[in-house]
């Protein structure tokens, strides 16, 4: 079987928000593979242990979005692709879907098609959807397990209800929660071969797709409304005092 495991590069979580000219920045803050992807590479390579087959990791990004592929290398997957290009460095959750289906089509497809949940620089946690609309795949979202039966995939969806048992027909999209199990770490082999992998790189153009003609991103900080109200203390020599005087000035504030 044939597995593609989604990623991104984002900021590290302990970084810090800066704000300046309302404008909000990560600052100088280490980028890595967003953690909730870990869980996604996890759950595609558990499949390709069940019942088989490749898996390869995919992330539309800068450059520098090869150490985060690199790390899905480490932990087992098989290849990885990059998709980058200036004319795609600000893509929303749409504009991203439709480049993540083009590269899927351009690798030649597969019978999963593996999110985390969200990422860590928006949570928007659109993307999985938006891209298995754009494929015309069904979805299966937050996925704790995943059962392959012949051509039928079957996950146990963790919702705010409880668990739902949701089965669907291959090939289809499927975002993870972190219930489908702790994230393994790189092994020294796999790190190894990952340092020396040959990524390929893809535009734009080799996808044969246009930079999104319009994008919707967050520009400026909105501060929170300030608080103005005033706040009295009221004193006395003992409890009844205290509660003479609360009275006289509830009574004088026509509260009641």
């Amino acid at each position: 079987m044939k597995i593609i495991a989604c990623i991104k590069q984002v900021p590290d979580s302990e970084a810090k928000v800066k704000a300046e000219n309302g404008q909000v920045s990560w600052g100088d803050a280490p980028l890595v593979i967003n953690p909730f992807d870990e869980y996604a590479v996890e759950g595609a390579l558990q499949q390709k242990e069940a019942v088989g087959g490749t898996v390869t990791a995919l992330c539309v990004g800068p450059e520098s979005a090869k150490d985060a592929l690199k790390h899905a290398l480490a932990m087992g997957a098989d290849e990885a692709v990059l998709v980058s290009d200036p004319a795609l460095a600000d893509l929303d959750t749409v504009g991203a879907a439709r480049v993540l289906a083009a590269a899927i089509q351009k690798i030649g497809g597969a019978e999963m098609i593996i999110f985390g949940r969200q990422t860590l620089d928006n949570g928007a946690g659109l993307t999985p959807a938006q891209t298995a609309r754009v494929l015309k795949l069904p979805m299966l979202g937050f996925s704790g397990s995943i059962k392959v039966e012949g051509d039928s995939v079957t996950v146990d969806r963790v919702i705010e209800e409880g668990r739902q048992t949701v089965t669907a027909k291959l090939p289809a999209v499927l975002s993870v929660v972190q219930s489908i199990g702790e994230p393994r770490y790189p092994s020294f082999m796999g790190i190894r071969k990952a340092s020396k992998a040959n990524i390929p790189v893809w535009s734009a153009a080799d996808l044969g797709i246009a930079a999104p003609a319009a994008v919707v991103t967050r520009t400026e900080l909105i501060n929170p409304p300030v608080d103005e109200r005033a706040v009295e203390m009221i004193t006395g020599e003992t409890p009844a005092e205290i509660g003479e005087k609360l009275a006289d000035k509830i009574l004088a504030e026509k509260v009641l």
